[in-house]
């Protein structure tokens, strides 16, 4: 079959790298990724300890967990053009001090306001490193082969940080505070400082144009006022607050693509997207990470308030996604090429719609052995769909727009888990509040247990056992109740998704190389 791509300008491997250099270059690149995914996960974990000491509306909470992703996603794509102009090692070097920097913030947050604060200002730095790391790649790596193992190096690596996250972080939280998990940014950091300045090749769009700081605010404003609109209507239904919001994100987007067809060097080449391979494998991320992300939020939270166990014993029991993963990313391109891509992309969201339905029938005594056996076909499942999408994206585009490209990949994703947390942890909380509070719980204690679960494990211990008993026990029914329900909803997406992923990935296919030693 003929395959859908961008004309594209063939370049010689000329960026002075041996060949050892350019995968010791890739670990670099790697301690990045494992840093943005570190951060990540460790949230997931920290919740309840920050909700019992921060003590944050349930409203608060879902902030704290998705304004990290909305800020990023209305910055990323105006990040991977400006690293495409001033160089995506500067650009990579300089937001990995600012991540660590803002991490320590994070880390000693002294109310729900300034988290919130401090997890948009980690956005800001976190919307520098995705895309150049992947740009860095695709001018790394020129073989095709080559490239499409590296990429999956690139997603274990991301799946290995969402492993190495919940162990390391629970290891902390069994023995310092809930900020702790934050400060384990500061030495990857570190590392990644010191040894990128020598190892990593900058690299760059050599005719750029100017960077048009007029795209950067309406992209910015279109994205996060869309978000917002979503994730406020999700959660309070709809009114003028939501309608302004929505209005004025939708103007603003439609003004920005208006603008870039307008635009000699546009900040987001919108040609891109007539390209059904390109539009498919984007869509493909946005609509899987929606469907996982809400989902993967409250898992943390069930292991540890539904079930009991410990933070470090929430960090193992999540280890076999990673796994998955990190098998399925480094197989991913062989596959795509033995079978083809859109076999192995909806294959992979199958998987993932599956297992999702699965979880439907979890409840608070479920055992470990169907748990894992979920999370070890999410995993394995995504694993092979985000590698392979991944590899279509930067395949589509010549080197020099390596960024902006990189850029739309990680805004789908970053844009998924925003909406993937406000809807399905609305759909969560939704059911949630709705159990009913035993009698003779006082008042301000059952408007605190309705706030969140984390709020009723805390206003237990003011009640005698017995009601402190039936009302976690309420609690925990109706969290489960909230957390099938939202196993529904994306079991459906993901498998809406597979769908789509097969039409619109038809005839795509990944480069071969002439020679896998490059």
């Amino acid at each position: 079959m003929s395959t859908a791509r961008i004309p594209r300008q063939q370049s010689a491997p000329a960026d002075g790298l041996r060949p050892p250099g350019r995968w010791v270059a890739l670990a670099v690149l790697a301690l990045a990724v494992l840093l943005v995914a570190v951060d990540a996960t460790v949230l997931g974990l920290a919740t309840p300890f920050l909700s019992e000491d921060l003590e944050p509306t349930g409203t608060q909470l879902l902030w704290i967990g998705d304004v990290y992703s909305f800020v990023i996603a209305g910055l990323l794509v105006s990040m991977g053009s400006l690293g495409d102009r001033i160089g995506r090692k500067k650009l990579l070097l300089t937001g990995a001090v600012a991540f660590g920097a803002v991490s320590v913030l994070n880390a000693y947050a002294t109310g729900p306001e300034m988290m919130i604060a401090a997890r948009a200002l980690l956005g800001v730095a976190g919307a520098t490193l995705m895309p150049s790391t992947l740009a860095l790649i695709r001018n790394l790596f020129h073989d095709p082969r080559e490239r499409s193992l590296a990429i999956g190096i690139w997603g274990a690596m991301a799946s290995a940080g969402a492993a190495v996250g919940p162990v390391v972080g629970g290891v902390l939280l069994e023995h310092f505070w809930w900020g702790s998990v934050f400060l384990i940014n500061l030495p990857v950091m570190a590392v990644l400082v010191l040894v990128g300045v020598k190892l990593i090749p900058e690299s760059k769009n050599p005719a750029p144009g100017p960077w048009d700081l007029l795209s950067v605010l309406l992209s910015l404003v279109g994205m996060i006022g869309v978000v917002y609109a979503v994730k406020e209507l999700a959660a309070h239904g709809a009114g003028w607050g939501v309608a302004v919001a929505a209005a004025g994100g939708v103007l603003a987007l439609t003004w920005f693509v208006r603008r870039q067809f307008r635009l000699p060097a546009p900040l987001l080449d919108m040609a891109l997207f007539r390209h059904r391979g390109f539009s498919g494998a984007v869509l493909a991320d946005l609509l899987t990470i929606l469907g996982l992300s809400g989902l993967i939020f409250f898992l943390s939270q069930f292991l540890q308030l539904v079930q009991g166990r410990s933070p470090l014993e929430a960090g193992l029991a999540e280890l076999p996604a990673a796994v998955g993963a990190v098998a399925a990313g480094l197989l991913a391109g062989r596959a795509a090429r033995r079978l083809s891509v859109r076999v192995v992309v909806t294959g992979g969201l199958a998987a993932i719609g599956a297992a999702l339905a699965l979880v439907t029938l979890v409840h608070q005594e479920t055992g470990y052995p169907m748990l894992g056996a979920v999370l070890l076909i999410v995993g394995t499942g995504a694993g092979f769909s985000f590698t392979v999408t991944a590899d279509v994206i930067l395949s589509s585009v010549p080197k020099e727009h390596a960024g902006s490209a990189s850029a739309v990949s990680e805004t789908a994703y970053e844009l998924g888990a925003a909406l993937g947390i406000a809807l399905l942890g609305s759909v969560v909380t939704g059911v949630y509040q709705g159990f009913a509070t035993p009698g003779g719980v006082p008042a301000p204690v059952s408007a605190a247990a309705h706030e969140s679960l984390g709020g009723a494990v805390e206003a237990s211990h003011a009640l005698p056992p017995d009601q402190a008993h039936a009302l976690l026990s309420a609690a925990q029914k109706a969290f489960v109740d909230g957390l099938g329900t939202a196993a529904g909803v994306s079991a459906a997406v993901l498998l809406a998704t597979a769908v789509a992923a097969w039409f619109l990935l038809r005839g795509q296919e990944l480069e071969e190389g002439a020679d896998a030693h490059g």
